[in-house]
């Protein structure tokens, strides 16, 4: 199934640390937010830097759009 993990990858995943795992989710989850606003910017291109912070911090909060 092309949704499942392959063997290495899950072998890597297996292998790192419980500190490299928590970077990688970290990572992970900056890098959502930054694509959240970047979608915002681009939907709303009016808004203020200010509001796009605040409407990815509300998506994040209470996790919608």
């Amino acid at each position: 199934m092309a949704d499942e993990p392959c063997d290495v990858q899950t072998e890597i995943f297996r292998r790192m640390t419980p500190e490299q795992k928590l970077r990688a989710a970290m990572r992970l989850y900056w890098s959502a937010r930054e694509l959240k606003a970047a979608w915002f910017r681009y939907e709303h291109p009016e808004w203020t830097e200010d509001q796009v912070k605040a409407a990815v911090r509300e998506a994040f909060l209470f996790h919608h759009e």
